[in-house]
Protein backbone atom coordinates (compact mmCIF):
# COMPACT_ATOMS: atom_id res chain seq x y z
CA UNK A 1 0.00 0.00 0.00
CA UNK A 2 1.02 3.13 -0.90
CA UNK A 3 -0.04 5.49 2.48
CA UNK A 4 -1.23 2.56 4.63
CA UNK A 5 -4.72 3.08 2.99
CA UNK A 6 -6.53 -0.79 3.87
CA UNK A 7 -8.00 -2.73 1.06
CA UNK A 8 -11.15 -2.94 2.50
CA UNK A 9 -11.15 1.23 2.33
CA UNK A 10 -10.08 0.77 -1.24
CA UNK A 11 -12.46 -1.51 -2.23
CA UNK A 12 -15.19 0.60 -0.54
CA UNK A 13 -13.71 3.86 -2.90
CA UNK A 14 -14.50 1.60 -5.75
CA UNK A 15 -17.82 0.75 -4.89
CA UNK A 16 -18.79 4.51 -4.33
CA UNK A 17 -17.44 5.62 -7.41
CA UNK A 18 -18.98 2.97 -9.69
CA UNK A 19 -22.23 3.66 -7.75
CA UNK A 20 -22.15 7.00 -8.76
CA UNK A 21 -20.94 6.54 -12.37
CA UNK A 22 -23.95 4.03 -12.41
CA UNK A 23 -26.66 6.58 -11.72
CA UNK A 24 -25.69 8.90 -13.74
CA UNK A 25 -25.14 6.78 -16.31
CA UNK A 26 -29.16 5.28 -15.56
CA UNK A 27 -30.16 9.19 -15.47
CA UNK A 28 -28.92 10.37 -18.56
CA UNK A 29 -30.43 7.15 -20.37
CA UNK A 30 -33.60 7.52 -18.55
CA UNK A 31 -34.03 11.07 -19.61
CA UNK A 32 -32.60 11.70 -23.08
CA UNK A 33 -33.77 9.96 -26.54
CA UNK A 34 -31.18 11.16 -28.51
CA UNK A 35 -28.07 8.33 -29.30
CA UNK A 36 -25.40 10.60 -29.83
CA UNK A 37 -26.47 13.12 -27.12
CA UNK A 38 -26.26 9.87 -24.95
CA UNK A 39 -23.28 8.66 -26.45
CA UNK A 40 -21.01 11.72 -25.67
CA UNK A 41 -22.26 12.47 -22.16
CA UNK A 42 -21.78 8.50 -21.38
CA UNK A 43 -18.42 9.33 -22.63
CA UNK A 44 -17.43 12.15 -20.79
CA UNK A 45 -19.08 10.28 -17.75
CA UNK A 46 -16.87 7.13 -17.94
CA UNK A 47 -13.69 9.11 -18.63
CA UNK A 48 -14.11 11.02 -15.04
CA UNK A 49 -14.89 7.70 -13.77
CA UNK A 50 -11.79 6.20 -14.97
CA UNK A 51 -8.99 8.95 -14.18
CA UNK A 52 -10.81 8.42 -10.55
CA UNK A 53 -10.46 4.64 -10.33
CA UNK A 54 -6.61 5.55 -11.41
CA UNK A 55 -6.24 8.24 -8.62
CA UNK A 56 -7.34 5.34 -6.21
CA UNK A 57 -5.04 2.91 -7.59
CA UNK A 58 -2.16 5.35 -7.69
CA UNK A 59 -2.53 6.10 -4.13
CA UNK A 60 -2.93 3.05 -2.53
CA UNK A 61 -1.43 0.11 -4.96
CA UNK A 62 -2.43 -3.60 -4.19
CA UNK A 63 -1.97 -5.71 -1.09
CA UNK A 64 -1.20 -9.05 -3.19
CA UNK A 65 -1.31 -10.18 -6.96
CA UNK A 66 -4.34 -11.97 -6.13
CA UNK A 67 -6.57 -8.14 -5.02
CA UNK A 68 -4.45 -6.74 -8.80
CA UNK A 69 -6.21 -9.69 -10.87
CA UNK A 70 -9.28 -9.09 -9.28
CA UNK A 71 -9.17 -4.98 -9.92
CA UNK A 72 -7.67 -5.64 -13.53
CA UNK A 73 -10.11 -8.57 -14.62
CA UNK A 74 -13.22 -7.18 -13.10
CA UNK A 75 -13.41 -3.55 -11.51
CA UNK A 76 -11.32 -1.49 -14.29
CA UNK A 77 -13.26 -3.59 -17.33
CA UNK A 78 -16.53 -3.53 -15.99
CA UNK A 79 -16.34 0.24 -16.73
CA UNK A 80 -13.67 0.57 -19.51
CA UNK A 81 -16.43 -1.34 -21.56
CA UNK A 82 -18.72 2.02 -21.23
CA UNK A 83 -16.17 4.13 -22.58
CA UNK A 84 -15.31 1.31 -25.22
CA UNK A 85 -19.22 0.89 -25.93
CA UNK A 86 -20.24 5.01 -26.43
CA UNK A 87 -17.20 5.99 -28.47
CA UNK A 88 -17.99 2.78 -30.77
CA UNK A 89 -21.91 3.94 -30.19
CA UNK A 90 -21.22 7.41 -31.77
CA UNK A 91 -18.81 6.24 -34.29
CA UNK A 92 -21.44 4.04 -35.66
CA UNK A 93 -24.98 6.21 -35.47
CA UNK A 94 -23.00 9.43 -36.59
CA UNK A 95 -22.57 7.39 -39.95
CA UNK A 96 -25.76 5.55 -40.04
CA UNK A 97 -27.37 6.09 -43.45
CA UNK A 98 -30.72 8.24 -42.70
CA UNK A 99 -31.74 6.28 -46.08
CA UNK A 100 -34.64 3.20 -46.32
CA UNK A 101 -35.05 0.63 -43.34
CA UNK A 102 -33.77 -1.78 -46.03
CA UNK A 103 -30.33 0.18 -45.98
CA UNK A 104 -29.84 0.91 -42.72
CA UNK A 105 -30.68 -2.43 -41.91
CA UNK A 106 -27.34 -3.79 -44.30
CA UNK A 107 -25.31 -1.03 -42.38
CA UNK A 108 -26.25 -1.99 -38.92
CA UNK A 109 -25.19 -5.94 -40.46
CA UNK A 110 -22.23 -4.73 -41.65
CA UNK A 111 -20.86 -3.64 -38.29
CA UNK A 112 -22.16 -6.65 -36.24
CA UNK A 113 -19.89 -8.10 -39.03
CA UNK A 114 -17.35 -6.28 -37.97
CA UNK A 115 -17.71 -6.80 -34.67
CA UNK A 116 -17.51 -10.47 -34.53
CA UNK A 117 -14.56 -10.30 -36.27
CA UNK A 118 -12.43 -8.95 -33.15
CA UNK A 119 -13.79 -12.26 -31.35
CA UNK A 120 -12.07 -14.34 -34.29
CA UNK A 121 -9.23 -12.70 -33.97
CA UNK A 122 -8.71 -13.00 -30.58
CA UNK A 123 -10.24 -16.44 -30.22
CA UNK A 124 -8.02 -18.08 -27.72
CA UNK A 125 -8.29 -15.40 -24.82
CA UNK A 126 -12.21 -15.03 -25.80
CA UNK A 127 -12.65 -18.58 -24.99
CA UNK A 128 -10.44 -18.78 -21.96
CA UNK A 129 -12.33 -15.53 -20.48
CA UNK A 130 -15.75 -17.13 -20.86
CA UNK A 131 -15.56 -20.24 -19.33
CA UNK A 132 -13.97 -18.65 -16.31
CA UNK A 133 -10.25 -19.83 -16.35
CA UNK A 134 -7.96 -18.56 -14.23
CA UNK A 135 -4.55 -20.54 -14.77
CA UNK A 136 -3.15 -17.83 -16.75
CA UNK A 137 -4.52 -14.70 -14.99
CA UNK A 138 -0.90 -13.36 -13.27
CA UNK A 139 0.47 -13.33 -16.77
CA UNK A 140 -2.69 -11.38 -18.27
CA UNK A 141 -3.89 -9.35 -15.35
CA UNK A 142 -1.00 -7.96 -13.09
CA UNK A 143 0.67 -5.08 -14.50
CA UNK A 144 4.37 -5.25 -16.06
CA UNK A 145 3.84 -8.53 -18.13
CA UNK A 146 3.67 -8.75 -22.04
CA UNK A 147 1.61 -10.96 -24.30
CA UNK A 148 2.33 -11.53 -27.70
CA UNK A 149 -1.15 -12.30 -28.73
CA UNK A 150 -2.60 -9.01 -27.24
CA UNK A 151 -5.14 -7.68 -30.22
CA UNK A 152 -4.07 -5.66 -32.66
CA UNK A 153 -7.21 -3.05 -31.85
CA UNK A 154 -6.64 -1.57 -28.57
CA UNK A 155 -7.95 1.39 -27.37
CA UNK A 156 -5.68 3.19 -25.60
CA UNK A 157 -7.73 6.18 -23.61
CA UNK A 158 -6.06 6.16 -20.41
CA UNK A 159 -3.71 3.02 -20.88
CA UNK A 160 -0.61 3.34 -19.12
CA UNK A 161 2.22 0.70 -17.61
CA UNK A 162 0.70 1.94 -14.03
CA UNK A 163 -2.98 1.23 -14.58
CA UNK A 164 -2.69 -1.09 -17.25
CA UNK A 165 -2.17 -4.85 -17.88
CA UNK A 166 -1.54 -6.30 -21.54
CA UNK A 167 -5.34 -8.13 -21.16
CA UNK A 168 -7.77 -6.38 -19.02
CA UNK A 169 -8.76 -4.12 -22.23
CA UNK A 170 -9.37 -6.95 -24.39
CA UNK A 171 -11.83 -8.10 -21.87
CA UNK A 172 -13.00 -4.91 -21.83
CA UNK A 173 -13.93 -4.29 -25.56
CA UNK A 174 -15.26 -8.26 -25.56
CA UNK A 175 -17.90 -6.96 -22.48
CA UNK A 176 -18.92 -3.34 -25.00
CA UNK A 177 -19.38 -5.55 -27.90
CA UNK A 178 -21.43 -7.44 -26.74
CA UNK A 179 -23.52 -4.70 -25.51
CA UNK A 180 -22.92 -3.03 -29.09
CA UNK A 181 -24.57 -6.47 -30.78
CA UNK A 182 -27.38 -6.41 -28.32
CA UNK A 183 -27.89 -2.48 -29.79
CA UNK A 184 -27.57 -3.29 -32.88
CA UNK A 185 -29.86 -6.26 -33.50
CA UNK A 186 -32.23 -4.56 -31.23
CA UNK A 187 -32.43 -1.52 -33.72
CA UNK A 188 -32.24 -3.99 -36.54
CA UNK A 189 -35.34 -5.49 -35.36
CA UNK A 190 -37.07 -2.24 -34.94
CA UNK A 191 -36.54 -1.56 -38.28
CA UNK A 192 -37.73 -4.73 -39.59
CA UNK A 193 -40.88 -4.08 -38.21
CA UNK A 194 -41.43 -0.51 -39.84
CA UNK A 195 -40.50 -2.68 -42.95
CA UNK A 196 -43.27 -4.87 -42.45
CA UNK A 197 -45.55 -2.19 -41.08
CA UNK A 198 -45.48 -0.39 -44.49
CA UNK A 199 -45.68 -3.31 -46.44
CA UNK A 200 -48.98 -4.03 -44.93
CA UNK A 201 -50.08 -0.30 -44.92
CA UNK A 202 -48.67 0.42 -48.57
CA UNK A 203 -50.75 3.77 -48.83
CA UNK A 204 -48.33 4.96 -46.29
CA UNK A 205 -45.40 4.38 -49.32
CA UNK A 206 -46.68 7.41 -51.70
CA UNK A 207 -43.67 9.99 -52.17
CA UNK A 208 -44.13 13.55 -50.72
CA UNK A 209 -44.45 16.16 -53.52
CA UNK A 210 -43.15 18.59 -50.49
CA UNK A 211 -39.49 19.77 -50.66
CA UNK A 212 -37.66 21.93 -48.30
CA UNK A 213 -36.59 25.42 -49.51
CA UNK A 214 -35.02 26.99 -46.35
CA UNK A 215 -31.71 25.98 -44.70
CA UNK A 216 -31.31 22.46 -43.41
CA UNK A 217 -29.93 24.11 -40.19
CA UNK A 218 -33.12 25.87 -39.95
CA UNK A 219 -34.96 22.29 -39.99
CA UNK A 220 -33.21 21.13 -37.63
CA UNK A 221 -33.70 23.91 -35.23
CA UNK A 222 -37.57 23.22 -35.72
CA UNK A 223 -37.11 19.76 -35.29
CA UNK A 224 -35.10 20.42 -31.97
CA UNK A 225 -37.22 22.66 -30.92
CA UNK A 226 -40.93 19.99 -31.57
CA UNK A 227 -39.16 17.31 -29.70
CA UNK A 228 -38.18 19.60 -26.85
CA UNK A 229 -41.89 20.49 -26.31
CA UNK A 230 -43.22 16.84 -25.71
CA UNK A 231 -45.98 17.49 -28.54
CA UNK A 232 -45.01 14.47 -30.67
CA UNK A 233 -46.24 11.16 -29.50
CA UNK A 234 -46.57 12.66 -26.03
CA UNK A 235 -43.16 13.41 -25.96
CA UNK A 236 -41.87 9.88 -26.68
CA UNK A 237 -40.62 10.94 -30.31
CA UNK A 238 -36.69 10.96 -30.37
CA UNK A 239 -34.45 12.92 -32.36
CA UNK A 240 -34.00 10.20 -34.98
CA UNK A 241 -37.48 9.46 -35.43
CA UNK A 242 -38.33 13.06 -35.85
CA UNK A 243 -35.69 14.10 -38.80
CA UNK A 244 -36.31 10.90 -40.27
CA UNK A 245 -40.14 11.32 -40.56
CA UNK A 246 -39.24 15.27 -41.89
CA UNK A 247 -37.04 13.72 -44.39
CA UNK A 248 -39.33 11.98 -46.01
CA UNK A 249 -41.78 14.42 -45.55
CA UNK A 250 -39.41 17.54 -47.38
CA UNK A 251 -37.43 15.40 -50.02
CA UNK A 252 -34.57 16.41 -47.71
CA UNK A 253 -31.06 15.09 -45.82
CA UNK A 254 -30.40 16.22 -43.08
CA UNK A 255 -27.10 14.70 -42.74
CA UNK A 256 -25.28 14.66 -39.01
CA UNK A 257 -28.50 16.90 -37.14
CA UNK A 258 -26.86 16.68 -34.14
CA UNK A 259 -23.41 18.30 -35.11
CA UNK A 260 -25.42 20.79 -36.31
CA UNK A 261 -27.50 21.17 -33.31
CA UNK A 262 -24.49 21.82 -31.60
CA UNK A 263 -23.41 24.27 -33.91
CA UNK A 264 -27.00 26.15 -33.51
CA UNK A 265 -26.52 25.35 -29.53
CA UNK A 266 -23.01 27.77 -30.05
CA UNK A 267 -24.48 30.50 -31.69
CA UNK A 268 -22.94 33.81 -29.50
CA UNK A 269 -26.40 35.33 -31.21
CA UNK A 270 -30.07 34.03 -30.75
CA UNK A 271 -29.57 30.54 -30.57
CA UNK A 272 -33.60 30.22 -31.82
CA UNK A 273 -33.01 32.45 -35.15
CA UNK A 274 -35.20 30.71 -37.25
CA UNK A 275 -37.86 30.00 -34.57
CA UNK A 276 -37.82 33.80 -33.37
CA UNK A 277 -38.35 34.65 -37.36
CA UNK A 278 -41.13 32.41 -37.52
CA UNK A 279 -42.77 34.23 -34.68
CA UNK A 280 -42.16 37.25 -36.25
CA UNK A 281 -43.83 36.49 -39.43
CA UNK A 282 -46.42 35.15 -38.51
CA UNK A 283 -47.61 38.08 -35.99
CA UNK A 284 -46.84 40.03 -39.14
CA UNK A 285 -49.57 37.77 -41.00
CA UNK A 286 -51.98 38.05 -37.74
CA UNK A 287 -51.49 41.90 -37.89
CA UNK A 288 -52.65 41.96 -41.48
CA UNK A 289 -55.29 40.20 -41.29
CA UNK A 290 -56.69 42.65 -38.49
CA UNK A 291 -56.28 45.34 -41.19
Amino acid sequence: MANGKSPVSATMSYQNIISEFERKLESLESAHQDILYKAENGITHTENCIKKLRKIVMRTGFTSPAQEIHFFKHIKPQIFSKLIYYVKLFKIESKRPRSSSKFQIKYLNGQINKLQVFFNDNLEFYHYYRRGATTLDEQYFVRGQSDLRSPSESFHFFVDEEFSTCQDSTVATIMAYDMLIVYLRQEIEKLDLNMNHIKANPMRQSASKLFWTGSKTELIELIYALQSSGTVNSGTADIKELALAFEQLFNVDLGNYYHTFIEIRARKQSKTKFLDRLIEVLENRFEESDE
